[in-house]
């Protein structure tokens, strides 16, 4: 997942996350790229478009 520059951190994309591999940390976000399943859940539920899928 990209995170883009204005993600607000605001902690949508780790509340839907059906598998809790999302955190919000300070400023960043630590996510589980490794057991990720592609669902776009994260993706779809974020209000400002910050999140992309990595090719």
């Amino acid at each position: 997942m990209i995170v883009k520059e204005w993600c607000s951190f605001c902690g949508e994309c780790a509340g839907v996350c059906p598998r809790n591999l999302i955190q919000v940390r300070e400023y960043a976000l630590v996510f589980k790229e490794d057991e990720c399943r592609d669902c776009d859940t994260c993706i779809k539920a974020c209000p400002i478009n910050a999140l992309e899928k990595e090719d």
